[in-house]
């Protein structure tokens, strides 16, 4: 078997990994109205869903990195595509029961098994070729994040929004009438067939990776550890490095916010339905793709930290007409911030641990684990909607505060003048 065939089915399998960790990120926003509704949730309540999800990354990174060290990259991808399948069949018995809790667990669990999968397959897919091409692999594959994010909310305003939108009043009519529980649970059950696909599908991967064998990686790395490559928060006395993590808390918890709520904002600003609203969505996330694409093209005559800090004002300019504005304008204003926002996450990185030698490894995974900051902002969001009496508009603000934070990390890193590598982004 040449050497190009004995990596093209191994490398086909762990790019489609990219796009499933892509999806369960994305599908948030269509998920938060959804059990809202079937939930009757308020906004705090919705956006721990929000929580689950990006908490299992905080919590689960360095396990899952342990884990492949230990066991190897296989072992450590059938492990996480066990983890997502058995979530997404939690979907099941969570709509039979309409509990959130339940809910809640069930998207723990399968970002646990995402957070498995996007900690061993991005350095893995640089092992499946040839050394010279790694990078270009890994930006290859790093597209289906694109792709995951662009159809999530198309498949899930599809499948799962229902489109039915009663008024409180209808609700307490039904209550009356004694159909609103079926009415819920009607609600509830559009989760079902979705996930089971999606479990199925996930199912049939694990099998796929158990029969192919893998070119490389398959065996445990040694487990002897020099006392460099101990975790250690000691790092963080950089001060780049220092402000790179706390940057990428904020930034994390802006894009988040942005997405998480958008239709719900956009039935607020403008009375647009949850269907309509989804495609809207994902016009949006086509906009996050090409910004990737063109941020790098930018990154030729502009330095990537000004470009950080020009990209954060735009963002902050155009929540700001989102937060005082009605009508499309503003949910159009929404609907570019993703463009501008699409270069900030692998930026950030690449400021945070240039030049940083032995220590680039340490400082990285703080930098991962400052996405537990998608876990906050959301629910902070959430409350200040439900404290201004639903007014989810107003909550915009909570981003454009974040996107401020950014932008005075890329202005401080600006007058450095560091030559960076822009690695690929979350």
């Amino acid at each position: 078997m040449s050497s190009k065939n004995k990596y093209l089915l191994p490398f086909i399998l762990v790019t489609s990994l990219f796009f499933l960790w892509a999806f369960l990120h994305n599908i948030n926003p269509i998920l938060i109205p959804h059990l809202k509704k079937a939930c009757q949730l308020n906004d705090t309540q919705s956006a721990l869903i929000d929580f689950a999800v990006y908490m299992a990354y905080f919590a689960v990174a360095l396990p899952a990195g342990w884990f492949m060290n230990k066991y190897g990259f296989k072992k450590g991808i059938i492990f996480g595509l066990v983890l997502y399948g058995v979530g997404a069949l939690l979907f099941l018995p969570s709509a039979d029961t309409r509990s959130y809790a339940f809910f809640l667990a069930a998207l723990f669990v399968i970002a646990g098994g995402a957070t498995f999968l996007e900690t061993i397959a991005n350095p893995y897919i640089t092992k499946l070729g040839d050394p010279a091409t790694a990078t270009q692999r890994l930006n290859f594959a790093q597209s289906f994040n694109g792709v995951g994010a662009f159809l999530a909310p198309l498949i899930g305003g599809k499948f799962i929004l229902t489109g039915i939108e009663h008024s409180d009043e209808t609700l307490k009519a039904m209550e009356q009438a004694g159909t609103l529980q079926a009415y819920l649970q009607e609600e509830a059950n559009a989760v079902r067939l979705p996930y089971l696909v999606i479990g199925v599908v996930v199912f049939i991967l694990v099998a796929l990776f158990l029969v192919v064998k893998l070119p490389e990686g398959e065996e445990a790395p040694s487990e002897s550890t020099s006392a460099d490559d101990k975790f250690s928060f000691s790092v963080l006395a950089i001060p780049q490095v220092r402000w790179a993590v706390l940057a990428q808390f904020f930034y994390v918890g802006a894009q988040v916010g942005v997405g998480s709520f958008f239709i719900r904002y956009s039935k607020y600003t403008m009375d647009l339905p949850e269907k309509p609203a989804s495609e809207y969505l994902s016009i949006a996330m086509i906009g996050f793709m090409i910004g990737r694409f063109t941020g790098t093209f930018f990154m030729k005559y502009i330095s990537p930290a000004r470009l950080l800090m020009i990209y954060s004002s735009i963002c902050i300019g155009l929540l700001f007409i989102a937060c005082f504005v009605s009508g499309p304008i503003a949910v159009y204003a929404v609907m570019a911030v993703p463009f501008f926002m699409s270069i900030m996450f692998p930026t950030i990185f690449a400021l945070g641990i240039a030049g940083l030698g032995a220590a680039a490894r340490m400082a990285s995974s703080l930098l991962v684990m400052a996405i537990v900051g998608g876990a906050f902002f959301p629910l902070v969001m959430g409350q200040l909607s439900d404290l201004t009496g639903g007014n989810i508009q107003l909550a915009y603000i909570i981003p454009l505060l974040c996107f401020a934070v950014v932008g005075m990390f890329g202005y401080n890193q600006s007058k450095k003048n560091l030559v960076v590598t822009v690695q690929p982004g979350h």
